[in-house]
């Protein structure tokens, strides 16, 4: 997939805390792969497995016993983020192979809960009884995450599919107040080694760029001012 092309606005070099940086001179073997894409499980999990446990010893602790509800309000959110994770990570991580599919109702709720915990908004223009295949899906739940967390301070992520005679092109457009890419994100898309940084920003755009790529198809991004638009094209499967 080497017509990948890429026109970014001025990036963003801030650090989440939760991040480990990183400098690469060479793209990572599968096995560095898989890690790096386990790390980024664990950190996504971590919260709200630690918020469920905070929860747990709230309500075994005598002295606290007047923040009963407060704690199983915790609990119960905390457990229904960390399901919507797992739900999301299914489809976005599965194996490549598998023969499942899923219907554009089945991803709108998996990608509407993970908005929820998001400041983006969803916009699903895509029609509910469409099927997508498994390299579809994968692309389009990678898509649908990158693209809300380009707007960092809310907006509107849009994703759309159109359909050609040999292709399907899934399109996402993240409008909103500094909609942008870190430099990290940049060079993952445009399936490049991680210079340095965060492994956690680069992770996830590399996998939406292999997953393309290992499809047969491309990927193009255009950033401008507010405005961030990602297209990838993959052929049908026949």
């Amino acid at each position: 997939m080497d017509d990948l092309s890429l026109a970014t606005a001025a990036p963003d070099t801030s650090a989440e805390a939760a991040d480990t940086p990183m400098t690469q001179s060479a793209l990572p073997n599968p096995y560095d792969l898989a890690t790096q894409l386990v790390g980024k499980l664990c950190h996504d999990f971590i919260s709200p497995t630690g918020a469920i446990i905070s929860g747990l010893d709230l309500l075994s602790d005598p002295s606290a016993q007047d923040m009963r509800d407060d704690a199983i309000n915790l609990i119960q959110a905390s457990a229904n983020k960390m399901v919507t994770l797992v739900h999301f990570a299914r489809v976005a991580f599965g194996a490549a192979s598998s023969a499942e599919a899923f219907s554009a109702k089945e991803l709108n709720k998996t990608l509407s809960d993970v908005f929820s915990t998001m400041r983006a908004n969803l916009e699903f223009q895509i029609d509910d009884s469409i099927v997508f295949e498994k390299p579809a899906a994968r692309a389009l739940m990678n898509l649908g995450y990158i693209a809300g967390n380009a707007l960092p301070t809310g907006g509107i992520a849009t994703l759309t599919r159109e359909e050609t005679d040999d292709a399907i092109i899934l399109k996402s457009e993240s409008k909103g107040n500094r909609a942008r890419l870190k430099p990290e994100a940049i060079e993952g898309l445009a399936g490049k080694p991680l210079s340095e940084g965060l492994t956690g920003q680069w992770i996830q755009p590399f996998w939406l760029y292999s997953v393309a790529k290992e499809a047969g198809g491309s990927l193009e991004v255009t950033a401008e001012p507010d405005h961030l638009s990602i297209t990838i094209t993959l052929p049908k499967i026949a």
